[in-house]
């Protein structure tokens, strides 16, 4: 709290049990035997029931409070938990205990007759309850008689009784979220796993400036063991642009309103012009990334680290990556407001970028931290982005500034073509005039670079499947890097490999596939960053945008249209 990206107060996921007064927030059932966990239907509400050895069951309704309120959307800085009696005579401990410095500070402690302030040396957080202060501060043990409720939050007084805030705060969070996800746009088939991802990418979504982060946590590894730990908590804009796209196509297009907000501020700060592959989200780019030895880290996996050096590399596919993301505001009638010449003129400096340093080596999307190269993707990408404002020009009857932008995105296709095509292996590869391989050159159709009946798409997409493929998922590259080779799969590639073979005809083959990362969500419908091939088990960050993205994207091309569907 208050941000993604502030001091964690709760963070016993990266202290593997060492530090076990500070850092967690629990509801201990006495006597407990075993639980049930759910989100209540088309809602971010968090519903986890307790049982004990008696009889007694507890339900526990974790969530956020969100509703509209005087005009505007409330949506405080709070933890809402409910504790309601469902049966017997069940005895609950709460055990509340904050962190501050990345768990190396335990908060001082004051309270009152019906709240416990908690301080901390850049904030007071405050818990208000109509349970017993003196049993939460001393964590003894008592006989639930009635329900409870716990607003942690600010250190701000509440004014009205506690259980009637609780129960207006559940209810209208309850109602906002059920009209939000009415008026998406979803397929035939999958639809509570669609349903699932969309909440979860707009959880992601800081609306006070736009900025979409790339995943809720830090430092979870990509595979046991391996190093690669970093921390998501912050605002990549080509991964940004892929969410936004998501949303879009399911309709909820405020999500995407917001981000050109959030670029359009970004571009008007960077330095020089140029932009950083990643943000915070405020906009700022003091990303300095370092380690926090007081953390043992994730099943005692270190390091854990705060930061992200990404953000001192060259990575020019964002020039390509912001247009695109933009560009929906151009065409797209329900927007409030629309696109115009202002906007394109801004987007124009950004196309030049691209078209400046397309042909540039750099770390590409997958962030590599000693290994540089002219990336495919990066000069597909930015070809994209001088194509897509062409078309914008065109659409705003720019003729002169369309077939200026045509001309650059057709020098652009032949000096492409010429380094990026492996005429001998008859497949596109990762680098100009490299030999390796790497998933992201499943997306050339996706970008428009290739139409799905062009033979180079499928001999490509031949080419990874035969190289990549693991088992029934797909790595994102099996080169050595920085940390050697990878050992688990990028769950996001496997999503690109369906949707390939979705274009090229190959249905049932893409169907089966998507259904087998499907098994692979944890019980609450949600994806991490990799998974690791023969356990299945999920490892990365997590929940994960790019993961969820890819679960929207493939379901909606791969479900039986609703005509005729039942």
């Amino acid at each position: 709290m208050p941000r993604f990206d502030s001091d964690p107060v709760f963070c016993a996921l990266l202290q593997n049990g060492q530090t076990p007064d500070r850092g967690h927030y629990a509801i201990e059932l006495q006597d407990f035997t075993h639980s049930e966990q759910r989100y209540l239907p088309n809602t971010a509400i968090l519903a986890t029931t307790l049982y004990d050895e008696h009889g007694g069951m507890v339900e526990v309704q974790d969530f956020a409070p969100r509703f509209e309120r005087f005009g505007r959307k409330f949506r405080p800085v709070m933890l809402v938990r409910r504790i309601r009696l469902i049966a017997g005579s069940p005895r609950i401990c709460i055990r509340l205990r904050p962190a501050y410095g990345y768990g190396a500070g335990k908060p001082g402690l004051t309270y009152g007759s019906n709240h416990i302030r908690y301080v901390c040396p850049d904030q007071v957080l405050r818990l208000t309850t109509n349970a017993s202060v003196t049993a939460i501060v001393d964590e003894v043990p008592f006989v639930l008689e009635d329900d409870i409720t716990l607003l942690l939050g600010p250190d701000e007084s509440i004014h009205q009784p506690i259980p009637d805030v609780g129960r207006e705060y559940f209810e209208r969070t309850h109602d906002y979220w059920r009209n939000w996800v009415r008026y998406l746009g979803i397929p035939f088939e999958w639809q509570d796993e669609v349903i699932r991802s969309a909440i979860t990418l707009k959880l992601s979504s800081y609306e006070d400036t736009g900025a979409i982060i790339a995943a809720l946590t830090t430092s979870i590894p990509e595979a046991p063991g391996s190093q690669r730990n970093w921390d998501y908590r912050y605002c990549w804009l080509r991964d940004s642009y892929f969410v936004v796209n998501a949303l879009n196509r399911l309709g909820a297009t405020k999500t995407m309103e917001d981000y050109l907000q959030y670029i359009i501020n970004t571009t008007a700060n960077a330095r020089g012009g140029r932009l950083l592959p990643v943000y915070r989200i405020n906009g700022k780019a003091d990303l300095e990334e370092r380690e926090i030895p007081q953390l043992p880290g994730f099943r005692g996996m270190g390091p854990v680290r705060v930061g992200n050096q990404a953000y001192t590399q060259i990575q020019n596919d964002v020039y390509g990556a912001s247009v695109l993301a933009a560009a929906h505001v151009f065409f797209d009638r329900r927007i409030a407001n629309p696109g115009n010449e202002a906007l394109f003129t801004r987007l124009e400096g950004l196309g030049e970028l691209a078209y400046q340093h397309y042909q540039e080596p750099d770390a590409g999307l997958w962030e590599f931290r000693g290994i540089a190269g002219v990336h495919t993707f990066t000069a597909v990408m930015s070809w994209s982005g001088c194509q897509t404002l062409a078309h914008i020009a065109e659409h705003l009857g720019l003729q002169e500034r369309a077939q200026h932008w045509y001309r650059r995105a057709a020098e652009m296709r032949q000096v492409i073509d010429a380094n990026a095509w492996d005429e001998q292996r008859q497949t596109y590869v990762a680098t100009f005039g490299g030999k390796h391989l790497d998933a992201s050159l499943l997306l050339l159709r996706e970008l428009g670079y290739l139409k799905a009946d062009d033979p180079r798409f499928a001999n490509t997409v031949t080419a990874i499947e035969k190289e990549l493929r693991h088992g029934d998922f797909l790595y994102r590259y099996i080169r050595e890097d920085d940390f050697g080779k990878p050992t688990n799969a990028f769950t996001i590639c496997t999503f690109w490999y369906i949707d390939a073979l979705t274009a090229l005809g190959r249905r049932e083959e893409a169907r089966a596939l998507f259904e087998n990362v499907l098994r692979c969500r944890n019980p609450l419908g949600l994806l991490s960053e990799d998974v690791e091939t023969d356990t299945r088990e999920l490892w990365g960050n997590f929940p994960q945008t790019y993961s969820m993205v890819g679960l929207i994207n493939s379901a909606m091309r791969l479900s039986k249209p609703w005509e005729g569907a039942y």
